[in-house]
């Protein structure tokens, strides 16, 4: 399962620097930069390496069966920010 980044992201893009698949976004450079509260991880580019956890300062990155009951809109919300 993918990982979720979480609404306690703080756009630090520690993780964008360290994915592998370039599946974190937006970029500061992307349109809807300013617009999003957080970054979001594309569940189809998402190959579970798991890079993105331990850099993360805020702790917001998370795996998505490991996300707790109220944590799990993020699956869906990570997921529809790719749907354009």
């Amino acid at each position: 399962m993918a990982y979720v980044i979480t609404d306690t992201c703080i756009k630090d893009f520690l993780c964008v620097e360290v994915c592998p698949t370039d599946c974190i976004h937006p970029k500061a450079e992307e349109p809807g930069f300013d617009a999003a509260t957080q970054l979001y991880v594309d569940p189809e580019g998402c190959i579970d390496c798991g890079a993105c956890v331990p850099v993360c300062t805020s702790d917001s990155v998370k795996a998505g069966d490991e996300l707790e009951g109220n944590e799990k809109h993020f699956l869906e919300s990570n997921a529809a920010y790719y749907i354009h």
